[in-house]
Formats: structure tokens, sequence, C-alpha cells
């Protein structure tokens, strides 16, 4: 029997782009609510019950609500919100950070999508606590370069707006106040005792992310050459589809660009720098796999299907 899949929120952007990612499938069944009827919770309840699979791709507070109008214990959800990413009961929905969690996404009938920024963070950070290299009290702070597509509807609207502001022509640094909201589950999913220091900056194009962190050799453990932290990445990564460690050095022009990877579902990791210093960035599509092609890569797990399969 074709599995029945529900978008809560198809009119977001993340909604619609995980539209995009299925509408031609034929291995589904969309389930498409009237529009005039989008928000009325009673519609909404018969369609989170009707089907075998829900993503929610709401706000926070209207998440949590959908979940409670789901009444049998067969629909399984996908949760494209920030609500239940540390929450008890909800399987973290990156499926490469190893085998085990790659079993516990498609056996899990509750999976919360990972958040843009976390999902750079922890692919450069989560393998080198997990192989001992980092300590869990490390000082670590991050930077992360976004289109403002992250934004949604409103943010993009500004930016493409005949009267765009002066200052949406330059890159915007936000969230000073060190509380942003993918935090907790950077944190969590990493085992870390502590928050990184997060400096998150919106840019004047649409999508593509860049996320960074900076370290000294001396705040790891056990390794004192930087191919010895590129060779940790690389074997944790070895065989994934979506996830890929480039070469040593980063590009031969010694420069990479936030929207790199824009368009694509995957991710692409970069170790440069030297023995005493370095960086590590993970170069990825917001809307993709920091979004919406990370959302249908766990629907295709957790429904049976081939990891990538309608992931360009």
């Amino acid at each position: 029997m074709i599995p029945k899949v529900y978008i809560d929120g198809k009119e977001g952007t993340t909604g619609l782009q995980i539209y995009q990612r299925l509408g031609e499938r034929r291995d589904i069944e969309l389930l498409l609510i009237d529009e005039e009827k989008r928000k009325d919770r009673e519609e909404r309840r018969k369609f989170l019950n009707a089907a075998d699979l829900v993503f929610l791709c709401l706000p926070d507070a209207a998440a949590v609500e959908a979940v409670e109008l789901v009444e049998n214990d067969r629909t399984r959800i996908i949760d494209a919100s920030t609500a239940h990413r540390t929450a008890a009961g909800w399987t973290y929905g990156f499926p490469e950070l190893s085998p085990a969690q790659r079993e516990a996404v498609a056996g899990s009938k509750r999976v919360a999508n990972p958040g843009c920024h976390a999902t750079g963070f922890i692919s450069c950070i989560y393998p080198l606590v997990k192989a001992g290299l980092l300590p869990a009290d490390a000082d670590l702070s991050c930077f992360s370069l976004t289109g403002y597509s992250g934004g949604g509807k409103k943010m993009i609207a500004q930016y493409e707006g005949d009267e765009k502001p002066l200052p949406l022509f330059s890159p915007g640094i936000y969230a000073l106040g060190q509380e942003h909201k993918h935090l907790p589950e950077m944190k969590a999913v990493c085992k870390l005792e502590k928050e990184p220091v997060f400096c998150p900056i919106v840019a004047d194009y649409y999508k593509g992310m860049a996320t960074t962190i900076p370290l000294h050799m001396e705040q790891l453990n056990t390794v004192s050459r930087l191919k010895q932290v590129w060779e940790a990445l690389a074997d944790c990564y070895a065989g994934q589809k979506l996830v890929r460690v480039a070469p040593l050095g980063g590009p031969e022009s010694g420069k990479l660009y936030g929207n790199a990877m824009a368009y694509s579902n995957g991710l692409e990791l970069h170790v440069a720098g030297n023995d005493e210093r370095f960086t590590i960035t993970a170069l990825f599509d917001n809307l993709g796999k920091g979004a919406s092609g990370a959302a249908v890569q766990n629907m295709n797990l957790m429904l049976g299907f081939e990891e990538t399969e309608g992931l360009r």
C-alpha cells in the first residue's frame, strides 16, 4: 500500500521545499488540504490522523498543538520546528552521526528535524567529541553564514522588495544575546558541557550556508597534526551519500563561498589551516540538508525507501 503523507504548513518556505521534492513522486500519496481550511483545527485533525507520515512545518507552539491532534499510534511525525529537538521521546534526525542513529531514525515515530545552523555545527564537532579528540568541556566558538531564505517569507520579502533598506545590502550579525534557538541542540547532540559562543550572520544572497568552527590544536586530545583531525571526520562519514569530507586543505582557490552548495541536498566538510590553528567548515544548502532535504531524507528512512530517493 502506498503511504499517505501530509505536510502541515505547506505554504511556508520549508513546507514548499518539501512539497517540491515530493510533488512528482509516485511511491507516496500526498494528502492536500483545501486552502480555505488549512488553518481549521478540525480539518487539520482529519488529515493528521489520515496520514501515515506527517511533516510539521509550523511555529513551535503550533507544532506542539499538531502533535496533540494526532490521536492514533500509527501516524509518524517529522517536526521541522524547534519544539522537540531536545525533547524526550523524539529522535534527532541526523542519520549520518552513526549507524545506530540511522536505525533510530528509521524506527522512530517521532523525529525532530535538525536546525540549519545546528546541522553545520554538529557535523563538524560531533565526530571529534565521539572519537575522544575534543573534550566535552571545550571552549568553542562558531560563526555561521546563511542566505536570507532561512528567515522565511517575511525576511525573503524584505530582501527582495523594491525598496530594500540599505543595511540589508551588507551582512547582518544577529542573535547577539547568545540565546539563538539552535544552541540547545548543538550542546545536547554533541554532548558538550557548555554551549559555544555563536555568531550567526545573514547575507544578501538567497540560500546556502557556511558554518565554521575555529580551533587551536592544543584544544584537542591525542592528536598533533591536522591530517589526524581530517582523518577522524573522514572515518566518521565514510560511505555516506549526503555528507562528504573534502580533500584536506580546502579548495585550490583558498576560498570558501557560502552559496557553494546551494540547490544541493548534501553537505561538504572542509578542514584547512595548519598543525597549530585550523578551521572546519560545513558547506550546505540551508533549505536542503539544513531543512527540507534532511526532512525528506528522514522520511525515506522511516518509510523504508532508498535514503536519497527524490533528492537530486
